[in-house]
């Protein structure tokens, strides 16, 4: 008999808290992704890509959450609204070592909810010729705020 309720007890608790976890799983991450959350996230980083390539600061910046974090060479910078950087200090920089666009190599979204995203990311920089100036590896995290999914931290090993 009391190996019986034992029994019951220790089902009922598995039971509980397999349940706990997937009513909890939206919010505190999950390596399953929603169909609908990984269409919407792979279309902001297209966004980010196609308007960062078109040389378009703003749209670019459209394409994030504030404030905004971005962690390479060692240095936390955070931009705290869209507007505060010019084209000319963004993209000429880049331009003037040949860089002329760059493309996702990979996308990989590990971890998710409903409202933030950790995607593993890789892109290349390329010269208009094609020729590729250099490889890098990323992680991104998109968080969904007022309704909106966008870019919020990236931590690259770009310059």
């Amino acid at each position: 008999m009391k190996k019986n309720v034992l029994y019951v007890a220790v089902l009922f608790g598995c039971v509980a808290i397999t349940a706990f976890g997937i009513a909890e799983g939206n919010e505190r991450g999950s390596h399953e992704i929603d169909a609908k959350v990984k269409a919407e996230v792979y279309k902001v980083l297209d966004d980010y890509m196609n308007t960062f390539n078109a040389k378009n600061l703003s749209a670019w910046e459209a394409t994030y959450q504030f404030p905004h974090y971005r962690l390479a060479s060692g240095k936390m910078n955070v931009l705290e609204k869209a507007g505060l950087r010019d084209s000319v200090s963004v993209f000429v920089p880049l331009q003037k070592g040949g860089w002329d666009h760059s493309a996702w190599d990979h996308r990989n979204i590990v971890q998710a909810s409903d409202t933030k995203v950790h995607v593993d990311t890789r892109f290349s920089r390329y010269k208009a010729d094609g020729t590729k100036l250099g490889v890098y590896e990323s992680l991104y995290i998109l968080t969904k705020e007022n309704g909106r999914w966008g870019v919020k931290m990236r931590s690259s090993y770009a310059e």
